[in-house]
């Protein structure tokens, strides 16, 4: 299969990334990411290595390779040296809807049940329009933070 991100570095990124493999204190990530971006890169000065012998070399799976080498030609250097930001989702639930659970949890179960279930609370919630849907697991975790 043809890469689709391929590394070509210039002689100041090689100089940069040389250097911050070989100077001074470094995250271990960010010296494997050098490293790797050193191993891929296929100018004519680079080592053109491919993805699985430097995933072997490094002790690492060839999706990370690939990975360092996307965020490299997607959003620059500095970007593929770091590590990814992760994407924190809003919970469905804030707080007003948060304080309509803990009520309707502390309160009588629905006829024919001994007590509410997450599934039959999120229903409920769903029911009353308080919120378009939940699923159980975000009722469980906000029942759990509130003890």
């Amino acid at each position: 299969m043809k890469k689709k991100y391929i590394v070509r570095l210039t002689e100041d990124e090689r100089a940069y990334l040389g250097n911050l493999i070989h100077t001074g204190k470094v995250a271990a990530h960010k010296r494997l990411h050098a490293e790797i971006l050193l191993k891929a890169d296929i100018s004519e000065l680079g080592e053109k290595w491919l993805d699985r012998p430097i995933s072997e070399a490094f002790g690492i799976s060839r999706r990370t390779v690939e990975r360092v080498r996307e965020r490299l030609v997607q959003e620059g250097l500095e970007s593929a040296l770091n590590r990814a930001k992760s994407i924190r989702v809003r919970s469905a639930i804030d707080g007003e809807n948060e304080a309509r659970l803990i009520a309707l949890s502390c309160g009588n179960a629905p006829e024919g049940r001994s007590r509410w279930t997450l599934r039959l609370l999120g229903q409920q919630m769903v029911e009353l329009g308080y919120i378009e849907s939940v699923s159980h697991e975000t009722i469980r975790q906000t029942l759990k933070k509130t003890n």
